[in-house]
């Protein structure tokens, strides 16, 4: 019998029904060795030596599974094939010390399917250390700003903060964000908007153009200028001066990444990044989709076969797009994985028992890829110029010809008809209308949205963004308001200035940035993480010690002038985790 390992016992189970009675399928519930809570666990002298342990509760799995290994004649690591799963098959040879003697195999697959498990189990690899090298390098820079920072923090503002690598980006982004809204200033602008009507059919235009310049967005500043525009047009003529007709095409949007999927799951359904990826993990290791912490958006030849039968069959020949469409992903993708999509695209959502979020989701995906490979939705889009004085009105109107991908994957656009109109002909004006409006300041960062800016900015990676956006929630640096955006804390803002002024780099975009490249080259090969490490440690460690002479402790309490009530001691407002609350001063002598 062979015995083969992953992560998850619901991955475990799935695999165990493509494979025979020779095979045994178990879990390790995760990582089976990680760097110990109670201190740093890093040799930093001896180039960042981990000095790994096994946590309490992996000691029994590592238990169990030695004691299947002595009936099993190998064992095969089938842990996920991002550098996460790569690590984890690397602390299972270390923790059950298996060895040559002791025959072991690495496999991965991209997708929980009968096939490519069978394909895996044909084609073992070795463990790619190169892999390994990159989860370790992160762990230790994480764990370097964490441990190393964080005591900084609780010396110069208060005890039980924490500042992490690339969560203090995320807080400054939305501290950045929050400051440029209170910053911005409005500007009035005003639009002019004509009423027509023909055949029974009332159609608005706007004015576009004014002594034959186009009119910018914010050119009418107040109600005067407005006003007078107005008493040029009394008693003139409306004459149409130009009609244009196209026909506009739609391509289907690519099939999904880790970040489009958590940004298109919380604008559709208000799922947080964890819930989406806690679903999608579900729907992987149930053999549903293909793997979900990616950034790629290949698609295998077999996938695109299995689309252009679905849509053949179920839509009609001309649904499809007539080729296979293929997607290259910007950036640094990780090409040899591929986007996230259903493994057999004809499981539609409805043959599979799903319960209601997991549901929306599959669907979600499901629709996605199979709209991808399907053919252009066609509008017919109609621009008329109408000609007043010295002004120059638009009207535009928009038809759906065909559908195309929108069959599968709708969204909202708003179809407009215009009634027939001629060039020449003179139009019924009902009224002129003006309309007061003002500039708004940039939006506060959404779930959705802040995946994007820090996909944009190249911080994280796939694996990462749920856990970005849940820790800076759980240090209570910024919180979600009532629209569920994202306002930093008094404590976030404070924190964040701390670092901005005395730890530059470790907040810098741009730095993050460059250390994530660091990190993927270290993956490929072609980047020492030692010396990537040292790098990093050594301006760190020296701005550290400066900071700590350097630096005054701030007094975060405020006078009440109120007295306690039981030592007569001055009352004060202190700072705490969660804000602000009345104590005694006589802490922690009085407790009140």
């Amino acid at each position: 019998m062979q015995l083969i390992i992953v992560e998850s016992p619901t991955k475990g189970k799935t695999i165990s029904k493509f494979l025979g009675p020779s095979y045994k399928v178990l879990s390790s519930y995760g990582h089976v060795r990680d760097l110990p809570k109670s201190k740093l666990g890093i040799k930093i002298k001896n180039d960042f030596e981990p000095e790994y342990v096994i946590p309490p509760k992996a000691k029994k799995t590592i238990q169990a599974l030695k004691k299947e290994m002595k009936k099993s004649k190998s064992v095969i690591l089938a842990t996920d094939e991002d550098r996460e799963g790569e690590a984890i098959a690397w602390h299972l040879v270390q923790a059950l010390e298996l060895n040559k003697e002791n025959s072991y195999q690495r496999i991965a697959f991209h997708e929980i399917t009968k096939s490519a498990i069978k394909e895996a189990l044909k084609n073992p690899r070795a463990i790619d250390i190169n892999l390994v090298n990159a989860q370790q390098a992160r762990r230790i820079l994480d764990r370097l700003v964490g441990y190393k920072l964080s005591p900084f923090l609780w010396k110069k503002l208060m005890r039980g903060l924490s500042a992490g690598r690339v969560q203090s980006v995320a807080v400054r982004l939305v501290v950045e964000r929050e400051r440029e809204i209170k910053k911005f200033i409005p500007q009035e602008y005003w639009q002019i908007a004509a009423l027509f009507e023909k055949d029974s059919k009332n159609f608005e235009a706007l004015l576009t153009e004014r002594n034959g310049k186009k009119l910018q967005k914010l050119e009418i500043k107040n109600k005067k200028e407005a006003d007078d525009i107005l008493k040029e047009l009394e008693n003139t003529k409306y004459l149409i001066k130009n009609i244009e007709k196209k026909e506009i095409q739609r391509n289907p949007l690519p099939p999904f990444t880790t970040s489009t999927l958590q940004q298109e799951s919380w604008q559709k359904f208000r799922f947080p990044a964890k819930l989406t990826m806690r679903l999608a993990q579900n729907l992987y290791e149930r053999g549903f989709i293909t793997y979900h912490r990616t950034d790629s958006l290949n698609l295998s030849e077999l996938s695109l076969s299995a689309a252009k039968k679905f849509i053949n069959e179920n839509y009609g020949k001309n649904y499809w797009a007539g080729f296979f469409r293929k997607y290259k992903a910007k950036g640094r993708a990780q090409e040899a994985h591929e986007a996230i999509r259903p493994t057999y695209p004809d499981k539609t959502p409805e043959k599979l028992k799903l319960e209601d979020n997991q549901f929306k989701l599959y669907d979600l995906i499901w629709r996605r890829f199979i709209a991808s490979q399907m053919a252009k939705a066609v509008f017919d889009q109609t621009s008329v110029e109408i000609e007043a004085k010295n002004c120059l009105f638009q009207a535009n109107g928009q038809t759906l010809k065909f559908d195309g991908f929108l069959k599968a994957y709708p969204f909202k656009f708003k179809e407009k008809e215009l009634p027939a109109l001629e060039i020449n002909e003179l139009l019924n004006l009902l009224n002129l209308s003006l309309s007061q409006h003002f500039t708004l300041p940039p939006s506060r960062f959404t779930e959705a949205t802040l995946i994007k800016e820090l996909e944009k900015n190249g911080i994280g990676r796939p694996s990462t963004y749920a856990p970005i956006i849940s820790t800076i929630q759980e240090r209570n640096y910024v919180e979600k308001n009532e629209k569920k955006q994202f306002q930093p804390t008094e404590m976030g803002n404070m924190v964040n200035d701390l670092l901005v002024e005395h730890f530059k780099e470790i907040v810098d975009v741009n730095f993050t940035a460059q250390m994530e490249e660091d990190l993927d080259e270290i993956a490929d090969g072609k980047k020492d993480w030692v010396k990537v490490l040292w790098s990093f440690y050594e301006p760190f460690e020296i701005n550290l010690s400066n900071k700590e002479k350097e630096v005054e402790k701030k007094d975060l309490t405020e006078k009440t002038g109120k007295k306690c009530p039981k030592c007569q001691s001055d009352l004060v407002i202190r700072f705490g985790k969660f804000g602000k609350f009345i104590a005694c001063s006589n802490f922690p002598k009085c407790k009140y």
